[in-house]
């Protein structure tokens, strides 16, 4: 077998609607459907939900459920908080200021842009706390070229060691243009 693409990925949000209008507006996805039910459809475990899909471009579904009887939702505290992210890719610089400008003038917090040499981005959390980034790559394919050629060398002694490989350090130490 040999996967399609993701159908859709699904997380949680505190409020359906705020979710859908902010992501509306800072990201330009479309609200594409909704679906309530009282009962869990995989379990049957009775648990009212709102499940919301938004159009996060070229067949790309991001998907949220509120769930109003859990309990409030938290993150995984045993994970630093820059970890888990959602990144959506953009069209261009311009698209990538244009957006910090416009979260930065509503009181959204933006880190970066940041430079990884193959992309640059920007961070920063929804409604819910769920941590963004936009990005817009910069690579060349040489650049991604050396990366592919040494990416199973860097996997096996990463396995090996915990340590971090130097196999890729032309990305940081300034040498990428060499």
């Amino acid at each position: 077998m040999k996967l399609r693409k993701i159908h859709h990925v699904a997380y949680r949000c505190r409020d359906a609607k705020q979710t859908v209008e902010w992501y509306g507006k800072y990201l330009g996805m479309d609200f594409i459907l909704a679906i309530a039910e009282d009962k869990v459809p995989s379990t049957g475990e009775p648990d009212p939900y709102m499940h919301v899909f938004l159009d996060a471009g070229d067949g790309n579904v991001l998907a949220f459920f509120e769930l109003p009887t859990k309990p409030p939702m938290d993150r995984d505290r045993n994970t630093p908080i820059w970890t888990q992210h959602i990144a959506f890719e953009v069209g261009s610089h311009d698209e990538l200021l244009a957006t910090k400008e416009r979260l930065m003038a509503d009181g959204i917090e933006v880190v970066g842009v940041t430079n990884h040499t193959i992309f640059q981005s920007i961070y920063f959390f929804d409604p819910s706390g769920h941590r963004l980034e936009l990005a817009w790559n910069t690579a060349t394919p040489e650049m991604m070229q050396r990366l592919d050629a040494v990416k199973w060398e860097m996997l096996n002694e990463w396995a090996r060691t915990r340590r971090a490989p130097k196999h890729a350090a032309w990305m940081h130490d300034g040498s990428h243009g060499a």
